[in-house]
């Protein structure tokens, strides 16, 4: 009887791919888990219970297989585990990397729940998909027939290209227009290369585009081309353009030289990773080497830039989050990774203003937690005559984002939004009440996970695929 390649996790352990030690790891922007050996992913694989109810696979936004591809890595048939991966994923690699994995796949693993820890699972899905680059599995999109149908894809964030993807297998004629000079979005210019290697999403774009995906970009809507022309160009149109609109920090002294948005400090980093010559990091303004850095927020743009700040060469980095670590919204392994490499949190404190012009200091009010609000998480309360100053050469807002008003930016007062200001779309499709024209990932959820916006990208790709089927079927008649 052939032995049993699964069910190992009485025997054995839960392990990790190795991780850089903090001191090395800081000096550099590079990736600070290194891969698995193939025996090691195998065994590790191998440790899943194969559940008849997968609570993984139900956890996951993209419902991906997961107990499949494990037990074909277990059993060395990885090629079919990269293919049951992509199958649900557009992007597992990048999944495999920056996925929050311990609040969904594996901090819903049933034997976890028993005491065995749970299985590695973002870090094996890396792992699968890696080996099919290396090994030549990942090829272009080759559809099997072309269709004359074209739709227009704004936003070549994650969204944009899942959906790009997904339309372009069935033969589509996609453009993608972005406003930047590379596609990818905050996959690109957002999260830092200790967490995404820029040649992961690079190659990518590149795959994309051999499949016959066409990339318009430095090409912003409403200033280079207007989307009413889009919508005479093209028989549909996704609107992907994430939030991008930081939010504000008010207070005395909030508009003081040195007090800058995450979004401005992490694109700059990244724009230095592909050897761009970027003037406000020449300048100081968005360089933190030598500076006393503190960082508000308490979310996962929070975490990207203290870790950053302290490649850059900070004297010291601090983050100021107004709840306390079991409230904070970040990912708890990010905030371990950060710690590990000497960044300093400072709970339950908020700031109510600036000291210095340039800054010197942030003026910090300490805080308690109250009474659970409608979220039912615990209400920051201040505490009276608790005020101190905190010093900083240089302040980054992490406060999170929002929309931008697209129906003024673009002429589209009819582009109906939200209270929030987020494009009103169902969820299940992305469609919008204009004909043709459909919402996908964050500027319809807000802020939210690189995996719900693959998911919605996808989805709306089906739904306008029905569409054009639909419409086919009608003129066939």
């Amino acid at each position: 009887m052939a032995k049993q390649p699964m069910l190992k996790f009485v025997t054995v352990n839960r392990d990790m791919p190795q991780k850089r030690d903090a001191d090395t790891r800081k000096q550099d922007f590079d990736e600070i888990y290194a891969e698995f050996a193939a025996a090691k992913a195998a065994e590790q694989a191998s440790r899943c219970s194969q559940c008849g109810v997968p609570y993984c696979q139900s956890h996951c936004p993209l419902h991906n297989n997961i107990p499949d591809w494990l037990n074909m890595t277990a059993t060395g048939r990885l090629e079919e585990a990269y293919a049951i991966s992509q199958a649900t994923n557009t992007f597992p690699e990048i999944c495999g990397r920056i996925c929050p994995q311990d609040r969904l796949c594996e901090g819903n693993c049933v034997i976890e729940q028993s005491g065995h820890e749970t299985v590695t699972i973002g870090a094996v899905e890396k792992y699968i998909t890696d080996t099919a680059w290396e090994k030549g599995w990942v090829q272009p999109v080759v559809p099997a027939q072309e269709r004359p149908e074209s739709v227009a894809i704004i936003g070549a964030g994650p969204g944009g290209l899942a959906a790009a993807d997904r339309l372009r297998r069935a033969g589509v004629q996609v453009t993608v227009y972005d406003r930047h000079d590379r596609a990818g979005g905050l996959l690109t210019y957002g999260i830092p290369g200790f967490k995404l290697e820029k040649d992961v999403v690079m190659r990518r774009n590149k795959q994309l585009e051999k499949g016959g995906v066409k990339f318009e970009l430095n090409c912003e809507i409403g200033k280079d081309i207007s989307f009413a022309d889009l919508r005479e160009k093209h028989d549909a149109i996704v609107i992907a353009t994430g939030v991008y609109k930081s939010r504000d920090l008010g207070g005395p002294g909030a508009g003081a030289k040195g007090i800058v948005k995450a979004i401005d400090y992490l694109t700059a980093s990244n724009r230095l990773s592909f050897g761009d010559t970027v003037a406000e990091f020449e300048s100081g303004e968005l360089n933190a080497a030598g500076k006393k850095v503190v960082v508000i927020g308490g979310g996962d743009t929070a975490m990207d830039c203290v870790r950053t700040a302290i490649r850059q060469g900070a004297t010291s980095v601090k983050c100021l989050y107004r709840r306390d670590r079991a409230n904070m919204p970040g990912s708890q392994r990010e905030t371990n990774n950060a710690e590990e490499e000497g960044v300093e949190f400072v709970w339950l404190s908020a700031p109510k203003g600036f000291t210095g012009d340039p800054v010197t200091g942030v003026m910090v009010q300490k805080m308690r937690l109250g009474q659970p609000d409608a979220s039912g998480r615990q209400s920051p309360e201040v505490i009276e005559g608790a005020d101190y100053v905190e010093e900083a050469d240089l302040v980054i807002k992490a406060l999170g984002f929002e929309p931008e008003d697209l129906p003024a930016l673009w002429d589209q007062p009819e582009l109906e939004v939200t209270r929030w200001g987020t494009v009103k779309a169902q969820f299940t499709t992305g469609a919008t009440d204009m004909d043709g024209v459909y919402a996908v990932g964050d500027i319809v959820r807000g802020a939210s996970l690189v995996v719900w916006a693959i998911k919605d990208g996808r989805d709306c790709a089906d739904a306008i695929l029905g569409r054009f089927n639909a419409a086919k079927a009608v003129a066939a008649e």
